[in-house]
């Protein structure tokens, strides 16, 4: 699911518990965001989006969340979900999507499906780890994506099954004689259209899928990719591998490790398919797709302090970078920052966050930074 971000977290964490325990508050709204539920039945909350992030500006709409258990009887059996969510951004940005994430009873299959439509207006500043803030270039973008994947359970903890897919993206250079229409290495400048399959290979043995305290998740997959019609000449495919790794430090604190890789395959560099750095989940601070390239590797550790069941404090820090073909230890950028949680669905782990990041400031420009809320934790 999604990570996403939510309005309610301020009410949540300030004002509305006080309101609650007074029963001010109508019964499915204390239901939705207060009230302990350990019976194990479905739970549906809608949550008002007002978020902020360096690439979108102040974001605002709505979202809905539908919980549920495939298998009541079991305590083994983990959370499914459906998410929606439409939201419209101070830059002029729109995005609509609809996911869905299935546990068969017994986590012996696992099945994910999504579509998401955005217009996405975004600054471009080239490609490399060394773009500069003075030459962002206001591209527009629109682009559909449909995913789809299906995994199977192996062993004890393990996972293998196919991922699917397609995307539709489409390019306009707003401000023509930037460095997006002058640099001959942009490939593809108008978009195209690409279909992938691929498999995957996971191994989980978390104890929790939405609040872990303790277990490893490992995932990775290949997307090969072939590009549609006259639009996309592009023939290869991205590689990417995840490892959370979680410790249990005591009753009430974790501590979480994270790296992640991306690789784009292929003989072409089609510039939306390359590996960007910066997001609401690793790297946070920095404006994503600032620094974009063929390669990607980072690494985050977060320290989570859950001081009572509904509410929870994170501090955060990482390294990473994109490069085109050798790694550099000495390029590695660095972030940190700390957050803010609240649990709305203590039995399932459900919270609201609310993160600030601080990344690196280069010459001549201002230190790199972000406020983000969302749903879930990070990683």
């Amino acid at each position: 699911m999604k990570k996403h971000l939510t309005l309610i977290a301020l009410l949540l964490l300030f004002i509305a518990p006080a309101f609650a325990q007074t029963r001010l508050l109508p019964k499915f709204i204390r239901r939705m965001y207060f009230e302990k539920d350990t019976s194990r039945r479905p739970s549906f909350v809608l949550l008002p989006v007002l978020s902020s992030a360096p690439e979108t500006g102040l974001e605002v709409g709505g979202s809905g969340l539908y919980s549920f258990y495939t298998d009541t009887a079991s305590r083994y059996t983990r959370v499914s979900n459906i998410f929606a969510y439409a939201t419209i951004t101070t830059k002029g940005q729109s995005r609509l999507n609809l996911s869905s994430s299935y546990w068969i009873p017994g986590n012996r299959y696992h099945f994910t499906g999504a579509i998401n439509y955005i217009n996405f207006p975004f600054d471009f500043y080239g490609i490399g780890n060394n773009t500069a803030k003075a030459d962002a270039d206001r591209l527009g973008q629109k682009r559909l994506r449909i995913t789809f994947t299906a995994e199977k359970k192996l062993g004890s903890h393990i996972y293998a099954g196919l991922v699917g897919g397609g995307y539709y993206y489409r390019f306009t250079d707003k401000e023509p004689g930037g460095i997006f229409d002058t640099n001959p290495a942009i490939q593809d400048k108008s978009g195209g259209n690409i279909l992938y399959v691929g498999p995957t290979l996971i191994f989980d043995n978390r104890n929790n899928n939405t609040y872990t305290t303790k277990g490893t998740l490992f995932t990775s997959y290949y997307n090969y990719m072939n590009g549609v019609g006259n639009s996309s000449g592009y023939h290869g495919g991205l590689l990417n591998m995840e490892l959370a790794q979680f410790f249990s430090l005591g009753k009430k604190l974790v501590l979480g490790f994270n790296i992640q890789s991306q690789n784009l395959t292929g003989g072409a560099s089609p510039f939306y398919l390359l590996p960007a750095l910066g997001s609401d989940e690793m790297m946070r601070g920095y404006y994503n797709g600032r620094f974009r390239d063929r390669n990607y590797l980072a690494g985050q550790t977060e320290l989570r302090y859950r001081f009572t069941e509904r509410f929870g404090i994170v501090g955060f820090a990482g390294i990473g970078e994109v490069f085109h073909t050798d790694f550099d230890t000495r390029q590695l950028k660095p972030n940190y920052g700390g957050g803010l949680r609240y649990f709305f669905d203590v039995q399932k782990g459900l919270s609201v966050r609310m993160d600030y990041g601080v990344g690196e400031k280069r010459p001549g420009e201002s230190r790199q930074s972000g406020f983000y809320v969302g749903l879930g934790e990070a990683f």
